[in-house]
């Protein structure tokens, strides 16, 4: 794929950046994006964010020296350019496949790759990190903080601000990656040359001078000289409320244009304490489809480079869009429900919901622990709240669950999509803690749908349930089952599905119909295996519990969440409260970070499909007859 890029299929890392002409390096922005697009065509990923910061890539490594210089990149949602251009040009195509590249920034994977991140807005409250560390060491390289503005709304990123402000270190920069700000030609054009006039030694070495200056004449020529350069500073940026948090504010410089961010990169080297610098981007930028749409192309599927549209084979409905159309239709029936999400307004399937109840809809950006409160303010005054998180970013929430809204015991519905293994996104978004940090919290039911269906009358018995009430579902395809209308569900109650003779598999979610397959598989050869649909992991259905373990020799619980605390730990506490002596066999995710790749792959490797099950069982039956 290399071989037909002039520029790019002979560089060879950062060092080739720096001596090459103006010429050589638009060329070559324009092959990194083509690769970008030849490769995530395949493999899908994160269009949008990488194609919109590949000249920015390539101002900062030219200005700065990584990795003895500090480059964070905030979440990694922009990482593809970084990756090519440091030194996984050649392993670029193996972009979240299983043994490949992950999606993300990882320090596993390359020196350059300073910190991890699959959530958003740590970077700055990283960067500090390194910078101080640096400062007690006596190193003297710099560190650079790159973050979105969608991130900013998060308030890590505003409270590490705060702190840089408050310590002020020198050879400390923040650039604010800002892809949503339209600046007409003009104002950009003078923005760009005053920018450029401002982030000089010259005017900045003059500025410290006048002020060094008023100062000596007292309190109320320093207030005039401030408020004056506020005000001028005010009438072409927004960069107020950055100078108040004691960053030297440089902006808005056009994303784009690498000569203008490299010599603004320089000038701002030289400059005492902290700075922020502002660059405007254009996210997709390059390829038509993911600047039409940028929110559509923030992360894809395969597509068709031709047409930009996706690769998509034939299947049933997403458990993301089931809760979509069950969201809506209880909407349409109950003015009191309304949905709050932080950021995920199309990832939570609640696009039409957004369109058809726009006073009832609150994506709050990313603040996930505001969303959280806020859902409990809600609850207060009567509403139906209905909080939807990813699993993996429910847990920034954490603090909120227990303390805002469990500990007052309000009615919150959490609707947690990609529990369990998520796949190509990896560690980050796995989404394999759930069951394990909610069913300790008191006040909290804790429940998996075994299918559409039963998703729906989750949801429905969860709304009106009167408590804090978890509903947590898979990522991708669902079954394919019929849905129709709602019914509550008793609280607490599981559903036999199978009677069997010496095993019984109590599963939870989505290895319920993996372990149904697995106990066909197992009749036909002459093994009957109980099959219990356990969608309550908190409360359990303790009279059925002790039924089947006086009945079956063996139990097996099957999860698609760590099995540290997890479901199959509150069925070994609940048997040793009472003191049953049963075997327990426990399949789920072991004590290890899963990496990215294909959700089946991930899901057969750590044994939780119908093969893994049928294999455990076999495994079972034969050690038991052995040991006759």
């Amino acid at each position: 794929m290399l071989e037909k890029y002039r520029i790019l299929k002979d560089y060879s890392g950062p060092k080739d950046l720096k001596s090459m002409s103006y010429e050589d390096i638009e060329i070559l922005a324009s092959e990194v994006r083509d690769y970008i697009i030849q490769v995530t065509s395949k493999n899908g990923g994160h269009v949008g964010p990488s194609l919109g910061v590949v000249e920015l890539t390539i101002a900062l490594l030219r200005v700065f020296d990584p990795p003895k210089d500090t480059i964070i990149w905030d979440i990694g949602h922009q990482g593809y350019p970084w990756k090519i251009l440091t030194d996984r040009k050649e392993k670029f195509p193996t972009l979240r496949q299983f043994e490949g590249i992950a999606g993300f920034l990882r320090r596993e994977e390359s020196p350059y790759d300073a910190f991890g991140a699959g959530h958003s807005s740590t970077s700055i409250s990283a960067a500090l990190g390194f910078r101080v560390a640096k400062d007690l060491k006596g190193d003297d390289s710099y560190v650079v903080a790159v973050i979105g503005d969608g991130a900013m709304t998060a308030g890590i990123a505003f409270e590490a601000l705060n702190n840089a402000g408050h310590i002020r270190p020198d050879r400390f920069i923040v650039i604010l990656n800002d892809n949503e700000m339209s600046i007409s030609p003009n104002v950009g054009a003078i923005s760009t040359y005053l920018n450029r006039i401002i982030s000089g030694r010259f005017v900045q070495e003059t500025r410290q001078r006048i002020k060094g200056l008023v100062k000596r004449l007292g309190d109320k020529p320093l207030r005039v000289l401030k408020l004056t350069e506020e005000f001028l500073k005010g009438l072409i940026s927004p960069g107020i409320i950055f100078e108040e948090l004691g960053f030297n504010y440089i902006g808005v410089v056009d994303g784009h244009n690498i000569p203008a961010l490299e010599k603004t990169l320089r000038n701002i080297k030289d400059i005492k304490g902290p700075v922020l610098l502002h660059v405007v981007t254009k996210k997709g930028k390059g390829y038509r489809p993911a600047e039409e749409d940028p929110v559509k192309w923030h992360g894809v599927a395969p597509y068709k480079v031709e047409s930009g549209e996706f690769i998509k084979k034939p299947s049933p409905p997403t458990w993301t869009s089931v809760f979509g159309k069950a969201i809506v239709e209880l909407a349409e029936r109950d003015e009191k429900i309304v949905v709050i999400t932080p950021a995920m307004r199309e990832g939570s399937g609640l696009v039409e919901f957004s369109k058809r109840f726009p006073d009832r809809f609150f994506d709050v950006g990313i603040a996930e622990q505001h969303a959280g409160t806020f859902a409990a303010g809600l609850a207060c005054e009567g509403m139906r709240p209905v909080a939807c998180y990813y699993s993996t970013f429910l847990q920034r929430a954490y603090d909120q669950v227990i303390h805002d809204i469990a500990l007052q015991n309000l009615p919150v519905t959490f609707a947690i999509d990609r529990g369990g293994l998520v796949g190509d996104d990896g560690p980050t978004h796995h989404g394999v803690f759930d069951l394990s940090y909610l069913r300790c919290i008191p006040n909290m039911v804790v429940s998996a749908p075994k299918d559409e269906q039963e998703l729906r009358d989750l949801i429905y018995t969860a709304i009106y349930s009167g408590r804090p009430f978890a509903v947590r579902y898979p990522r991708g395809p669902a079954y394919g089952v019929p849905t129709e209308g709602f019914k509550r569900i008793e609280i607490g109650t599981w559903e036999e599905l199978i009677e069997g003779e010496e095993v019984v598999i109590l599963a939870v979610g989505y290895p319920v119909y993996q372990a149904l397959k697995a106990s066909e598989k197992l009749y036909k050869e002459g093994i009957r295996v109980g099959v219990v649909n356990a969608r309550f992991v908190k409360p359990l259905d303790e009279k059925l519990l002790l039924s089947l373990s006086q009945k079956y020799e063996t139990i097996i619980t099957v999860e698609d969440n760590v099995l540290m605390g997890g479901f199959g730990s509150a069925v070994l506490e609940f048997l040793a409260d009472r003191g049953v002596k049963k075997r327990v066999v426990r399949l789920g995710i072991p004590d290890r970070f899963i990496e990215h790749g294909n959700q089946n792959l991930l899901r057969k490797l750590v044994g939780i499909d119908a093969e893994g099950i049928e294999k455990k069982v076999k495994e079972i039956l034969l050690k038991k007859t052995l040991e006759y």
